[in-house]
């Protein structure tokens, strides 16, 4: 019983929170009690006028205290207005009590005492008891409908699971209140294989009933801990837990979750044995706010994953990132993204007789004094943080933005080619977010390269290709980009349904040093060539190496020695 009650406790405590999310700010009390003040002071002195029978002087006119009546009868309608509005059920019942209170007198004065005077007070009545009746009904159904709308907002409409708004909100509401806690980043393993195999129905499937399990252990309280769980998006959940002591604690609630997970799971009967890895950090001690501790979290899943191996749950240290450097850049990140601070470059590319042919579009990033942050050093961070896509999209919108402008004359035919990460082209919406893109800004779909590294082909080969397809039936090309440095199977590249082959620049810079370095690369370009293959060389910085390009059956070029990636308005000046 007393468990019972501890559970009913716990779920109650989650589920107040959950609304307190959602819900709209309400207006303080005190407001209230002043404007209930201020409409018994203006009926006050609506009785006491409407008695008077003396004059008062207004700009050396005597005007009868009677004429005043009107006056503070409507200030005493407003403040009824007002309660309404702002206190809704409240304010609507303390205005009928109000009306109703104050109505008696009314009749009285008109039918008994028959003060003819009475019939405007009336009237008045009348029509404020209909006008805040129709505001009332009306706000209650928008009100219903916003409600409504705030709760989707906060929860995951597949699994009915608080969403990643929420576990944000959640965690800087206990911040606020100083509580300890700690947050657990989750991601299932394999999970792509369910939705490969059986198609995204059962792995929809597989993820409500791994959410129903998760949230039936957190209200049971079998864990020791006060649970929050939540899902960010596809394979990924969170957990926010309170109420242990020590880090046994912790890992022994993350224990039952994994333990809970492990269960046979029948999907179309077949059975599965799913598995997780976990990383978590704890505040205050990992991080001070809740975008630093979500990349703490998210740092130690990263290093999980990364690792394999039989430990599947991992708690955050500062050795796992470059701490300070790496949580700055990433604050510097989000405000840039915030606030629509992401730069995009243009690096020109050419044909071999120097003619201008397109662009590639670079992200690039300031600090708060102005200066640039290397993309070696935000790149990362945004991978790690799960913010590249965002990267991606605000790139690729200013640069779609560029080429709507330069080519809408139909005379240039330019094209924009733009690097997509991995984790970016394998999210399920990733086409409609390019196909919207594409629609929204007014340009030609074929005007678009996708530069996608070779790797990608090893991670995750049939979806790999299945996105590509996708790629090119909206009318992109795509490129495999810096190929030679990864894996370079023939068979891969053979099976890549590619437009374009981009050299890596360290294989030009080394390329006139000797002989075998010259003809790696000629064999890269007569491989590309076999295959139907354009090839692009990146990172041209001599004359001598431009001609060995040409000697070689290069067909474009990009590089400082044609020119240096720049800002888009420099970029509209080649074009002119």
């Amino acid at each position: 019983m007393k468990e019972d009650k501890n559970i009913s406790g716990r779920r109650k405590k989650i589920n107040e929170t959950l609304k307190g999310i959602s819900a709209s700010k309400k207006i303080s009390k005190v407001y209230y009690v002043l404007i209930l003040l201020l409409y018994f002071v203006a009926n006050f002195f609506t009785i006491q006028t409407t008695r008077g029978e003396g004059f008062v002087n207004v700009f050396g006119n005597p005007v009868p205290i009677q004429n005043f009546t009107g006056i503070y009868s409507s200030l005493s309608s407003v403040c009824v207005f007002f309660l309404v509005i702002l206190f809704r059920r409240l304010g609507f019942f303390t205005s009928l009590f109000l009306i109703f209170a104050n109505l008696p007198m009314q009749i009285m004065s008109f039918f008994v005492r028959q003060s003819y005077n009475s019939l405007t007070g009336l009237f008045t009545t009348s029509v404020t008891l209909l006008a805040i009746s129709i505001i009332f009904f009306n706000n209650r159904r928008i009100g219903k409908y916003q409600e409504k709308m705030r709760e989707i907002a906060v929860t995951d409409t597949l699994t009915g699971l608080p969403n990643r708004y929420a576990v944000t909100v959640y965690m800087e509401d206990l911040i606020k209140k100083n509580y300890k806690f700690t947050l657990v980043s989750v991601n299932l393993s394999n999970f792509k294989n369910i939705n490969d195999t059986l198609g995204h129905k059962a792995g929809d499937e597989m993820l409500i009933e791994i959410a129903n399990r998760w949230r039936n252990l957190a209200d049971s309280g079998k864990t020791g801990t006060v649970d929050f769980v939540a899902r960010l998006g596809s394979d990924e959940y969170a957990l926010i837990l309170r109420g242990y002591v020590e880090n046994e604690d912790i890992v022994k609630a993350i224990e039952a979750y994994e333990a809970e997970l492990e269960r046979k799971i029948m999907i179309h009967n077949c059975d599965f044995f799913m598995t997780a890895r976990f990383g978590y950090a704890e505040f205050p001690k990992d991080a001070p706010d809740a975008g630093v501790l979500l990349s703490c979290a998210d740092a130690a899943l990263h290093e999980v994953k990364k690792n394999g191996g039989t430990n599947k749950v991992l708690r955050f240290t500062p050795e796992l990132l470059k701490t300070e450097h790496y949580l700055a850049i990433e604050r510097r990140l989000r405000v840039a993204l915030d606030n629509d601070q992401i730069m995009t470059y243009l690096q020109p590319q050419y044909d071999m007789s120097h003619k201008l042919v397109g662009f590639e579009a670079l992200a690039r990033l300031q600090d708060e004094d102005g200066k640039f942050i290397s993309p070696a050093d935000f790149i990362p961070v945004a991978e790690n943080a799960g913010l590249i896509d965002k990267v991606d999209i605000a790139v690729l919108r200013k640069a779609a933005n560029f080429l709507s402008e330069i080519n809408k004359d139909g005379e240039k035919n330019l094209r924009i080619s733009s690097n997509i990460s991995v984790r970016h082209l394998m999210k399920n919406d990733f086409i409609e977010e390019i196909k919207n893109l594409i629609d929204g800004m007014g340009v030609k779909a074929e005007d678009f390269k996708m530069e996608i590294t070779e790797s990608i082909m090893i991670d995750s080969d049939e979806k790999a290709l299945q996105r590509i397809e996708e790629i090119k039936a909206l009318g992109m090309q795509v490129a495999i980009d810096d190929f030679g440095t990864g894996y370079s199977s023939l068979s891969y590249l053979h099976k890549f349904p590619a437009n374009l082959l981009k050299i890596d620049k360290s294989f030009i810079d080394v390329m006139n040093t000797n002989e075998s370095s010259k003809q790696y690369v000629a064999t890269i370009i007569s491989i590309g060539h076999i295959l139907n293959l354009e090839v692009i060389s990146e990172g041209v910085e001599t004359s001598d190496q431009i001609k060995t390009l040409e000697e070689i059956g290069c067909d474009y070029i990009q590089g400082y020695i044609w020119g240096k990636p720049m800002p888009i308005e420099e970029a509209k000046d080649l074009t002119v």
